[in-house]
């Protein structure tokens, strides 16, 4: 048994005790939503897939259609293929996009939004818009906060760069 195989084990088994037992029965038994605040609660399996960095930049990909795999990895751009192939497994895991693959020579494989993973178009989008019009106000509370634990004026800090 590889190294590989016990950690994908110990995963399942914490994955399956710790989020899908006790919360799935009970939202599907009462029909409640999730609670993020609740550390049992797979509500934060979803935020943390929405939330990582390479899904919000796939699902605003993808809202222009479906894109093979290079495609997408140019547009996003310093993604490497493991990390980019392990994002796109995940979200279609989680219902988000799906995979298709053409009977071509060569191969030819597509991924598509979903309509659950088209309902995160607007909200993902929002974030989007709010980084690029905040992202100098960002950049400049960063540097504030460098040369404030530095202790250098922004001038020797503007020198330096």
């Amino acid at each position: 048994m590889s190294p590989f195989d016990v950690a994908y084990g110990i995963h399942r088994i914490l994955v399956t005790t710790t989020i899908h037992r006790y919360p799935l029965e009970t939202m599907k038994d009462s029909m409640r939503p999730g609670d993020a605040f609740d550390p049992s609660c797979p509500t934060r399996m979803v935020l943390d897939r929405i939330g990582d960095k390479w899904s919000v930049l796939i699902v605003l990909t993808l809202l222009d259609g479906p894109r093979r795999f290079t495609q997408l990895r140019d547009r996003i751009g310093g993604v490497t293929p493991k990390v980019l192939t392990h994002t796109l497994r995940g979200m279609e895991h989680d219902g988000l996009l799906v995979r298709r693959v053409f009977a071509e020579v060569p191969p030819r494989v597509e991924y598509e939004l979903t309509p659950l993973g088209h309902s995160l178009r607007e909200p993902i989008q929002a974030v989007a818009d709010w980084a690029e019009a905040h992202v100098q106000q960002v950049m400049a509370a960063r540097d504030r906060h460098d040369d404030d634990t530095t202790g250098r004026t922004p001038a020797e800090s503007a020198a330096t760069r």
